[in-house]
């Protein structure tokens, strides 16, 4: 966790503000190099001209004072004046200048911190979504990438106290040396209470993020179109409301705890600062009356002294903020830099299409699970040919079929590609060669090409209808109001919604527009009429002669078109032969077979009585 690797205290939170003002500022410099120099430029500027302004206080102070008429003095006091004015001036100027920066350059840094995690979860291993503390890491993460935008404007307040701090404290010294430690002194009992909040807030936001990621899931099951009809039919509304309030009875019992525990500390740390900045008055009219500062003087000191005590508890405040901020964004580093743990570190072989792809001893078992999804499987399906993978609900079909594509990675045992073993394949290189077809497929919120090739042409419109028709997805496309740059959300204006079947052949489309290798088809017709689902095991044999093909289904007259078939149970191979011969010798394929061809028509019921 991040409270381990920095844990929060005075020596830390000293050590760190400048690591996170850098860490700021180089974000800040991928997105607006400029704005970043500008930012910089116009904090440094701020810092002298209150400097300038503060001295020429005691010159103001020193001719308003004098003896003399007070048309006099005034003029003597004039030029001072004028100083003041100016510096005020254009003090206020650069801070409308850098809170325009700052609020320019937040979102783009957020946008920034964004991009770089969604990077990484995309490099992560696919196996990462199956391990429970990936969603954790992910979780704590897109709290980090989301509180970047205050990272800018919580460095360049914290710069900008800095900036103030060192210009009033070098007037301060001047004036008198001791009165800048009794300084210091005052302000270091809230910076304490300041950190410690901001410990008990960061440790309260870690414990509740689960709770938090629930109540997200919860919402938006219940808005949710497609299950809408689920959700009234099964009258679960009310059981899944109490689910929700009781959820965020048990987060805001852990945030009001966290809230008066830090109020708590805000308390003993005002209290013990005031007595402090009590100190530091006395001193000052102690040193008034002992004749070691004259009144001008003193009176520039107050000046002064209000400056340095704003500027010290800005930087304690702005300073805990960041420190807060930056617990978070230690999160998101280490999810950029890891991936959550998960990230792929693979080979960087450019494979071709592959002739063979062979599993041997191939074994896999998904994070805390009692029983491997598959035991020393040895399979191999080459170019030209179709595999069907057959078995009962369980048996490790699809998590075979996602090794074969390198998805996953073997427990033990190889997969190989042509002789070469998955895991020292470049990953996006191998999968530019595959086809997958998945049970759930992805509505993409896009046009229906752009759906079709998935952002990828090749071969123009005409490679993009040559695999609609394959698929039957032409038909979809032809009664669309503008064909193929139709876009399929509802939820846009403009975009329109297909039915499961349509969606069915869009995905069929899109695995069939993909370059030859190897091609995947889990449940392809699932959602598809008779007259559909004809069209597309007519077909595979010839989109089987550049390909090869895996395919896994249930309705096993279908894998009559298969050159072999592999019956899994269990996670284990337990027969393997042509559909002719797995129907005729006795084992489980046979057994399916018989139960799904069992459907016996019932007798008409009698008229009632």
């Amino acid at each position: 966790m991040a409270l381990e690797r920095h844990p929060v205290t005075t020596r830390a939170m000293a050590r760190r503000l400048p690591q996170l003002v850098r860490r700021s500022l180089a974000l800040a410099w991928k997105v607006d190099r400029k704005a970043v120099v500008a930012l910089v430029v116009c904090q440094a500027l701020s810092g002298f001209f209150e400097a300038f302004g503060l001295l020429a206080t005691t010159g103001t102070i020193t001719a308003l004072i004098s003896s003399g008429h007070i048309t006099d003095r005034l003029r003597d006091a004039l030029p001072s004046i004028t100083v003041l004015a100016g510096a005020a001036g254009l003090r206020a100027l650069l801070g409308i200048a850098v809170g325009n920066i700052s609020s320019r350059l937040s979102p783009r840094i957020s946008r920034e911190a964004e991009t770089q995690m969604l990077d990484a979860a995309i490099n992560a291993e696919l196996a990462a979504y199956d391990n429970p503390g990936f969603n954790d890491k992910w979780d704590a993460a897109d709290r980090g990438a989301e509180v970047a935008r205050e990272l800018i404007t919580e460095s360049q307040q914290l710069m900008a106290c800095l900036s103030s701090l060192i210009a009033a404290a070098g007037v301060v010294t001047v004036l008198h040396p001791a009165l800048l430690p009794l300084l210091l002194l005052a302000a270091l009992p809230q910076g304490i209470a300041g950190m410690k909040a901001a410990r008990v807030q960061y440790e309260t936001s870690r414990a509740i993020s689960a709770d938090r990621r629930t109540l997200g899931l919860l919402r938006w099951y219940m808005v949710d179109k497609d299950i809408a009809d689920q959700l009234r039919s099964g009258t679960m509304a009310e059981f899944l409301l109490k689910r929700y309030r009781a959820i965020g009875a048990r987060v805001d019992a852990a945030t009001d705890k966290a809230v008066h525990r830090g109020a708590r500390y805000a308390v003993l740390g005002a209290v013990a600062g005031g007595l402090a900045s009590g100190l530091v008055w006395a001193s000052l009219a102690l040193l008034l009356g002992a004749g070691q500062m004259s009144v001008a003087s003193a009176g520039t000191a107050v000046f002064a002294l209000r400056t340095v005590g704003a500027s010290l508890q800005g930087m304690v405040g702005y300073g805990t903020r960041l420190f807060r901020t930056g617990l978070y964004l230690d999160d998101w580093a280490e999810f950029i830099e890891e991936a959550g743990g998960h990230r792929m570190r693979r080979g960087a072989l450019v494979p071709a299409a592959p002739r063979v792809i062979r599993a041997e001893g191939l074994t896999y078992a998904y994070p805390e699970s009692d029983a491997p999804a598959l035991d020393e499987v040895t399979l191999e399906v080459r170019r030209g040919e179709v595999l069907a993978l057959v078995g009962e609900n369980g048996s490790g079909k699809t998590t075979l079929s996602k090794l074969l594509t390198g998805l996953y990675l073997p427990t033990k045992g190889t997969v190989t590609w042509d002789g070469v073993g998955v895991a020292e394949l470049d990953p996006q290189a191998m999968w530019r060669h595959t086809a997958v077809v998945p049970q759930d497929y992805a509505h993409w919120p896009l046009s229906a090409r752009d759906n079709i090739t998935l952002g990828q042409p090749h071969g123009g419109d005409e490679r993009v209808r040559e695999a609609a028709v394959h698929s039957g997805a032409h038909e979809v496309v032809d009664e669309l109001r503008s064909g193929l740059d139709t876009l399929l959300a509802r939820q846009w204006w403009g975009g329109v919604e297909l039915s499961g079947g349509q969606w069915q052949r869009i995905a069929l489309a899109r695995a069939f527009h993909r370059p030859a290798g190897l091609l995947v088809m889990d449940e392809p017709t699932s959602a598809l009429d008779a007259r559909a689902e004809h069209r597309i095991f007519a077909g595979l044999r010839r989109m089987a002669e550049d390909r090869a093909v895996v395919l896994v289904t249930h309705r096993l007259a279908n894998v009559a078109v298969a050159d072999r078939i592999v019956v899994l149970e269990r996670g284990r191979v337990i027969q393997q032969g042509t559909f002719a011969e797995l129907t005729r010798s006795p084992g489980l394929f046979r057994e399916l077979w018989e139960l799904q061809n069992d459907r016996g028509v019932p007798a008409p019921r009698g008229a009632a009585p």
